[in-house]
């Protein structure tokens, strides 16, 4: 039955309730008349792919004779009198149903009284194409496999504020083939890592989500506590530690993806919860990781894009042929002007300020050549670069650099401004690793918060022996942005966190001081006693609202306007990386804007209050 049209009164709670009531009414209506509004399931024998890659060339008023039995979910229909036609889409895409009163049994005819747009249907028939050129399943069985109880969104507009798309990520799923096509690209892009890798001879393996010690990067951990062992544990901030200790063990190649979590801020590049891939390799140092890297990279994005050369965000990106190898101190030197060596502090510290970078005392000429890397040079780096040698106080874990004991073995591979890859030449010596990590140590006693923890537990297995190794991690979440044209992490990860905010409620009912009565909420006077009632404090206002558009079965859209003062979550400058080896990110708390009023972020849109379009 299609449902009222007419505007519902502010008090029954807006437009978008009175249609959630209207389904629920419904599905008793349908449980009435003895149809099960969600059965146990459905035999179909193709999808709507499967269907128009066989019949799609049939000319119209066609009739192929051929039966198919498809499921999915209404996104539109339309009623003609004694026909209708409705479209479902499933998996692979959408498909015309052609359903009329003559060759529908009397009750799946009568389903269509209770039928509403997001319902999931199944429905056989026969494959044609309407005169008008629709490929069609002329339908003689109509089926109802799930009641819909809220409208979805509006066919055309759909979800459009950024935030909302978040919290109804599996709408944003079944109302924008687009975004399932970002879903479908991760799947191929794991696929190519792990059919390149187990090619080489690496072997996949799992290792501890809970860590006794946040190490293999520098980032603030989320921190939890095993109740069994009463002992407080970290989740990972990377893969690196357990993955190396596997090269201890004798495994020679050896890689992992999987998920790191990082108590820092949010922007367009860093999201708390991100997925990496880690790869070690005995016998090999940064430059077989560079050649890995590259290998990777190119793989998945054949698997994606079918090319290596495509638009990313409106400009060319080519991942074709060689890619180019500078050196830190030589992007510095060159993007200043003169030359920069790791051992000025002093010019290093002018140098900073002259580009408006505030040093911090604690800071060291390596990390200062960091800062002004990051500031200078790194955004202009749009195709495949390789940036080699990092000075040695901002790469702990690395192994020192063969010419020149002031650098490391540590390269970054950039694309189109964000860093991909981080790769080492690994440290193998367990006295010049327990070295760095006292210096990481009494750097933190100084008062600086990016450091990287002492791991006994560690150097004891590096005791053991290590053989020789080169190791990368790659940042999956930024290589699909930029395979998937996507501007932001967050359009990249299925289900990322959004700002808790506790659900309004309604005013609490007013006692009665003298009896302890209560009474309903707008009473004066008490039911019991008669005496004054002081009246109950309102609850807060809600202040909070989204843009929602969503359908209702004519066709007609009820907007749900409103702006939120706060602007929902604001990302700052969070510097935290999502990066496996490289240790050189200090955690960074999400920027979040205050005010007197109180927190609206996460109101679930059944309780937003809704403005009518014609106010």
């Amino acid at each position: 039955m299609p449902e009222p049209t007419e505007e519902p009164p502010e008090e029954a709670g807006g437009r978008l309730q009175h249609v959630v009531a209207a389904r629920r009414d419904s599905l008793e209506r349908l449980r009435g008349k003895g149809i099960e509004p969600f059965a146990l399931g459905f035999d179909k024998d193709a999808d709507a792919a499967d269907v128009v890659a066989e019949f799609g060339q049939i000319e119209p008023g066609a009739e192929t004779g051929a039966r198919r039995a498809l499921a999915g979910r209404v996104v539109l229909l339309r009623r003609h009198g004694r026909v209708a036609f409705v479209v479902i889409r499933d998996r692979s895409g959408d498909l015309q149903l052609f359903l009329s009163e003559d060759t529908l049994p009397a009750k799946g005819w009568a389903l269509m009284d209770e039928l509403n747009l997001g319902d999931i249907v199944g429905a056989s028939g026969e494959v044609v194409r309407t005169k008008r050129g629709e490929l069609s399943l002329k339908a003689d069985r109509l089926v109802l496999l799930t009641k819909s109880l809220r409208p979805p969104p509006e066919k055309w507009k759909g979800i459009q504020d950024p935030e909302l798309k978040v919290r109804l990520r599996p709408v944003q799923l079944f109302s924008d083939p687009v975004y399932r096509e970002i879903v479908s690209a991760r799947a191929r892009v794991l696929h190519a890592f792990r059919e390149e890798l187990d090619s080489r001879g690496f072997v996949e393996v799992e290792t501890p989500v809970l860590h006794p010690t946040a190490g293999g990067a520098i980032a603030r951990p989320f921190t939890t506590h095993h109740r069994a062992l009463d002992v407080d544990l970290y989740l990972r901030i990377a893969l690196e530690l357990y993955l190396k200790r596997v090269l201890v063990g004798g495994l020679e190649r050896v890689y992992e993806i999987g998920r790191n979590f990082r108590n820092e801020g949010i922007d367009r590049e860093h999201n708390p919860e991100f997925t990496m891939l880690e790869a070690y390799q005995a016998y090999g140092d940064y430059h077989t990781m560079m050649e890995l890297g590259q290998a990777l990279i190119t793989r998945a994005a054949v698997a994606v894009r079918g090319t290596l050369r495509f638009d990313y965000l409106g400009r060319e990106l080519d991942l074709g042929g060689e890619w180019r190898r500078i050196t830190v101190l030589g992007a510095v030197s060159e993007a200043v002007g003169r030359e920069v060596t790791p051992e000025s502090r002093t010019e290093l510290v002018d140098l900073a300020l002259e580009h408006d970078i505030d040093p911090e005392p604690t800071w060291g000429a390596g990390k200062l050549v960091l800062e002004l890397f990051e500031k200078l040079v790194e955004h202009t780096l749009w195709k495949p670069t390789f940036v080699m040698d990092f000075p040695r106080e901002v790469s702990p874990l690395a192994r020192p650099h063969r010419d020149d004991p002031r650098l490391t073995e540590h390269v970054d591979l950039l694309i189109a401004g964000m860093e991909i890859i981080p790769a080492y030449s690994e440290m193998t010596d367990p006295i010049e690793q327990r070295a760095s990590f006292e210096i990481q140590a009494r750097a933190r006693q100084k008062g600086q918060e990016e450091t990287h923890p002492m791991d006994e537990d560690f150097l004891q297995a590096l005791e053991y022996g290590m053989p020789p190794a080169g190791g990368l991690g790659l940042g999956v979440d930024r290589l699909l942005m930029i395979l998937t044209n996507q501007p932001s992490i967050r359009d990249v990860i299925l289900f990322p966190h959004a700002g808790r905010v506790p659900v309004p409620t309604l005013p609490a009912a007013p006692s009665c001081a003298a009896c302890g009565q209560d009474n309903p909420e707008q009473a004066r006077f008490c039911n019991a006693c008669g005496s004054p009632l002081v009246a109950a404090a309102p609850a807060p206002e809600v202040r909070k609202t989204v843009t929602l558009v969503f359908s209702d079965v004519a066709g007609s859209t009820a907007l749900g306007e409103g702006r939120d003062p706060e602007g929902g979550i604001r990302r700052g400058p969070g510097r935290s990386r999502p990066r496996a080896s490289c240790p050189r990110r200090t955690a960074r708390e999400p920027s979040w804007r205050t005010s007197d009023e109180p927190d609206r972020r996460n109101l679930r849109p059944e309780l937003i209050p809704m403005r009518h379009s014609s106010e």
